[in-house]
């Protein structure tokens, strides 16, 4: 009689035991960590504010001892919640993939509880070594983990979000017998993709408006782009009433100029934040080109899309931490990107013009196009080398090969030199460049500090080797799911210029702007990064499975859950813990709903004729900037008032704001000049309770001013 062959069971306990098992000591496990980091009030503001603190210490039956700013929160009360969140989630999850996925109900929750919740044990690790380094005194260890919670947290939930992802959407490829044509066609960005970069326009561009409604956004380095754009339509020049002369003595940067036939439509400071945004969200467009041209999977542009918008050092260049939200630099981002892509194509007179547009943006970006072009050359040199159907190449075509990348490698440091050396200072009158300040530790000069940068390996290294170098570097790759380092030849481009941001004294972490010709090197190296996971992962298998190699579905969806795990702990947009904490100086009600003070502002609004010229404190100088001359009115010397800080000789109109963020002057009797020369100020009468003080120059004393003020 025949036996029937031995099938395997539709239920296996063993797997579901360990199923079981994974789930409840990763809720351990988290719990553990959550008791280290909610139990200490400095650990805890990596997180949340303290009020935030506070309320859920108290939400979980914690004690706080405010002596010490500790607090102890009960094990088993937290294990609880999150054991019943987990197994919300496993069940529910294990639904959707037995519905999407057609899979055995019990087989779902196998796989999903196993491959899942594995991820909830990272913390475990980290609360392991974090014990580890406190048993053998290692502080400053132990401070580094403390320090990088948020990056451990933010894998886990990546982790766990782009297993549940892969379950649940397998990635898409295109037919093998159009591959080939898919790399040269022309690749259509899909609806889904423009609804992201329509959400992420929509969003921040609500953001900068509300921000400059609620008189939140300052002018210095921010809104005097804007009035550049006033002064050259109105004949004044490039420039603004900041300091004397153009602004050709700040920068080499005229990209917002492009801006001009839009601006003279609609001459407004959010048409600005408008561009910039749509800009921004347009570097998803060469992203998913690239990303689907290397993987074949439009499933893998899709993630690339989401990764891009997601990234929270790309949220500061729209909206930095000081709430500086137009700079042009941000410019250089998508056309850099384009760049990228005309060049992985071959598109060479593209790829030119477009690299010539993004120096435009800052010269910053030639501290990138210099081993940009090296990266050219080299991947020149190996294509010609692999090239099997021509005969092997003489020294002369070699040197052809190699010829087009050097030089704008050499043109990238000649440009950068002639900026820095030559064409700033002779701008500023001989003064050597700002922003040599930002490297003291080097130098006073722009030759010392190149010298000792590349001369003096000792102190390099010692400015270079601490725990904030990693703490960018972790900012810049966990957001993108570590991809960058799977395309080593392509992250190798934005290594400089890492280098000289680690070494900037004054702002060395991605949430201000000057990271900004970094963001499109990585995004471009985790696009191209995307497949090489499997490639690598292969070379440890004892099995070659070509077939596998180029399926990237799980580095997919670790990209763009990456990105938005990040992005929780980090960024100021909605996707981050920030923007609702009741208690954090970003939270939505704070910066997005103008409040008392702007609606003071609109009582005196219209009350200063256009032909004045206004000195007034920062944050209310955009509203400024379209009279006669804007000047600044802080304790900072400017070179319009002799160096001095004030008012110029020529004010007609000084406005003060008593509730901006940084305010010194609370009362007509604290502005010097109203108090010095009470003769030449009449203070005008108070129509919004304090809030602003405007004092205008007496007639007699405005004709005099005037004629003795220098007019440059």
């Amino acid at each position: 009689m025949n036996q029937r062959p031995a099938t395997k069971p539709s239920f296996d306990s063993r797997q579901f035991t360990f199923a079981l098992l994974c789930i409840l000591l990763g809720s351990g496990s988290v719990t553990l960590a959550l008791q280290t980091i909610l139990g200490n009030q400095g650990i805890a503001g990596f997180f949340v504010s303290d009020s935030l603190w506070q309320s859920l210490i108290q939400a979980w039956s914690g004690q706080i001892d405010p002596v010490n700013q500790s607090a102890f929160i009960p094990f088993f009360p937290l294990l609880l919640y999150l054991l019943i969140a987990a197994c919300c989630c496993w069940i529910s999850g294990a639904f959707l993939i037995c519905k999407i996925q057609k899979h055995a109900f019990t087989t779902a929750l196998t796989d999903w509880g196993i491959r899942g919740f594995r991820w909830w044990l990272l913390p475990a690790a980290w609360e392991i070594l974090r014990i580890s380094s406190f048993i053998l005194n290692w502080d400053s260890v132990e401070s580094l983990l403390l320090a990088t919670s948020p990056f451990w947290f933010a894998i886990s939930i990546a982790g766990w979000l782009a297993t549940l992802a892969e379950m649940l959407i397998p990635l898409q490829y295109n037919s093998p017998q159009i591959e080939s044509e898919s790399l040269i066609a022309r690749v259509r960005i899909p609806l889904t993709a423009w609804l992201m970069m329509g959400i992420f326009t929509f969003i921040f561009t609500w953001m900068n408006w509300r921000l400059y409604d609620g008189l939140l956004i300052p002018h210095g380095d921010s809104a005097m782009y804007e009035e550049h754009l006033w002064n050259v339509s109105h004949g004044k020049g490039f420039r603004s009433y900041l300091d004397q002369g153009l602004f050709w003595g700040e920068h080499i940067q005229f990209i917002h100029l492009f801006l001009l036939p839009l601006y003279l439509i609609w001459p407004s400071h959010p048409t600005m934040e408008l561009c910039e945004t749509v800009a921004l969200a347009a570097g998803a467009i060469p992203l998913y080109r690239m990303a689907v041209r290397h993987s074949h999977s439009p499933t893998a542009g899709k993630a690339m899309v989401a990764a891009y918008l997601c990234y929270f050092p790309l949220h500061f260049l729209d909206i930095s931490i000081d709430l500086k939200t137009f700079r042009p630099i941000s410019f250089g981002v998508p056309l850099l990107l384009f760049a990228l892509e005309a060049i992985e194509l071959k598109h060479w007179k593209t790829a030119l013009v477009l690299l010539l547009l993004t120096l435009a943006s800052k010269e910053d970006y030639a501290i990138i196009l210099g081993p940009l072009g090296l990266w050219i050359a080299w991947r020149a040199f190996q294509d010609r080398k692999q090239d099997t159907s021509t005969s092997p190449p003489s020294n002369l075509e070699k040197l052809k090969t190699i010829a087009p990348g050097i030089g704008l490698s050499l043109f990238a440091v000649v440009y950068l030199a002639l900026v820095v050396v030559v064409l700033i200072p002779l701008f500023r009158d001989g003064a050597k460049v700002h922003y040599v300040g930002y490297f003291s530790q080097f130098g006073e000069t722009p030759t010392e500090i190149v010298e000792n940068i590349l001369f003096n390996p000792g102190l390099l290294f010692g400015q270079l080797v601490h725990s904030d170098t990693l703490m960018n570097l972790l900012a810049f790759l966990v957001p993108l799911g570590f991809l960058p380092l799977f395309s080593p030849s392509r992250l190798l481009v934005a290594v400089p210029l890492f280098g000289l941001l680690c070494l900037n004294e004054v702002a060395s972490d991605p949430r201000h702007h000057f990271h900004a010709p970094i963001v499109p090197i990585l995004a471009w190296a985790a696009a191209y990064g995307l497949t090489n996971v499997s490639e690598v992962l292969q070379r440890f298998k004892k099995q070659h499975q070509p077939d596998i190699i180029r399926r990237p579905s799980f580095s997919a969806h670790f990209l763009w859950s990456s990105s938005l795990a990040t992005a929780i702990f980090f960024s100021l947009s909605p996707l981050g813990l920030a923007f609702w904490d009741p208690g954090s100086k970003y939270y939505w009600q704070r910066l997005y709903v103008p409040g008392e003070r702007a609606q003071q502002f609109a009582k005196i609004e219209n009350l200063i004729p256009p032909e004045s010229r206004v000195a007034s404190t920062d944050f209310i100088h955009p509203r400024y900037t379209h009279f006669d001359r804007s000047y600044d009115y802080s304790e900072y010397p400017r070179k319009v008032n002799d160096n001095k800080p004030g008012a110029p000789p020529d004010t007609d109109y000084i406005v003060i704001d008593t509730r901006h963020p940084y305010s010194n002057i609370k009362t007509p009797d604290q502005i010097p000049e109203y108090h010095d020369h009470p003769e030449r100020w009449e203070l005008l009468p108070d129509q919004t309770d304090g809030y602003f003080i405007i004092l205008k120059r007496k007639p007699e004393s405005a004709s005099s001013q005037k004629q003795s003020a220098a007019r440059p």
